[in-house]
């Protein structure tokens, strides 16, 4: 991946076979929070023909037969579609890959928003990207066609205080693992130049 013209890039060997996937979350987190632990969400949700659903029908399914909330029904959707082999690990099922960074940055959130939609302030942390807004709703999310518009990036915001704020970014549709390792490193060092900016 090109993450940034003139970014020097870092050449990764493939694994030879892909890690085995560590639950995000604790199975004691789980049962806290849904009241059940994994293979009993899984066995439910093979009882009920997940394996042959999309992955909104499924996160839907355990929200509204189960009373889960949103955050929980997306990640069991995610541990049970890694599990099946239905989507491979930090993959999507479309295939493609995605790489995430936050941060949070001690300035009020309408000024971190600004930092990513206004072109002129976004190229002081972020030099020779490109990246072509698509849609935006104020100090609220921000979404980009990033380089030749091959991927995209999503960009959350959220208010920690007044003076406070954190923003959340998912690099999405990156081709492979390898793409996903470098638009990590890639974005966990803009960022820190972000904070480093807003912070001076």
């Amino acid at each position: 991946m090109n993450a940034a013209k003139g970014t020097k890039r870092v050449h990764v060997r493939p694994d030879p076979e892909p890690p085995a996937r560590e639950p995000r979350t604790s199975g004691e987190a789980v049962r806290r929070a849904t009241g059940r632990d994994r293979e009993e969400w899984f066995a439910l949700l093979d009882a009920w023909g997940a394996a042959g659903r999309e992955h909104r029908e499924i996160a839907a399914w355990i929200m509204g037969e189960h009373g889960v909330g949103n955050w929980w029904a997306q990640t069991l959707t995610v541990d049970y579609e890694q599990a099946r082999g239905m989507r491979a690990p930090g993959g999507s099922r479309d295939g493609t890959f995605a790489a995430g960074a936050s941060k949070t940055v001690a300035v009020p959130v309408q000024r971190l928003f600004e930092a990513f939609v206004d072109t002129k302030l976004r190229s002081r942390w972020l030099p020779g990207a490109v990246m072509r807004e698509r849609t935006s709703q104020p100090s609220r999310s921000a979404r980009f066609d990033w380089e030749d518009g091959a991927t995209r990036v999503y960009v959350g915001f959220s208010a920690k205080g007044e003076a406070r704020s954190q923003a959340a970014l998912l690099h999405e549709r990156l081709p492979d693992a390898q793409a996903a390792r470098q638009a990590k490193a890639y974005w966990r060092e803009r960022m820190a130049a972000l904070k480093a900016l807003l912070e001076r």
